[in-house]
């Protein structure tokens, strides 16, 4: 069974930083793709980053420069590096994970995920 648990989530002021982590659980080896996704309240989830089988990543193009992904295969854990955070960065983040992921920043393409962890970032 997968599980995917994520941490790091805080309050922040505006120019912060903060990692994000997504512990993965259930998967026969680390060859699968893997995303976060945020949603603000009102809104859409939205993909924020996203690393395929390959290593490969993604970005949205309001975080590129801002936020790093990364994943440690050996601790089948994925990472969300983000700095010069903004006010709008504000949401709920959410970890992502399925083997066979045609585009990484779509919600739709993940099965398995993660219970959320909430970043604010104030003004």
């Amino acid at each position: 069974q997968v599980q995917l648990v994520e941490s790091g989530g805080d309050s922040v002021q505006a120019g912060g930083s903060l990692r994000l982590s997504c512990a993965a659980s259930g998967f026969p080896d680390s060859r699968y793709s893997m995303a976060w996704f945020r949603q603000a309240p009102g809104k859409e989830r939205e993909g924020v980053a996203a690393i395929d089988r390959d290593g490969t990543t993604s970005y949205a193009d309001s975080v590129k420069g801002r936020f790093t992904i990364a994943k440690d295969n050996a601790k089948n854990t994925l990472y969300l590096q983000m700095n010069s955070l903004k006010p709008e960065d504000t949401a709920m983040y959410y970890c992502a994970a399925d083997v066979w992921v045609d585009d990484g920043m779509l919600a739709s393409e993940y099965m398995y995920w993660g219970q959320g962890t909430q970043v604010t970032v104030s003004s």
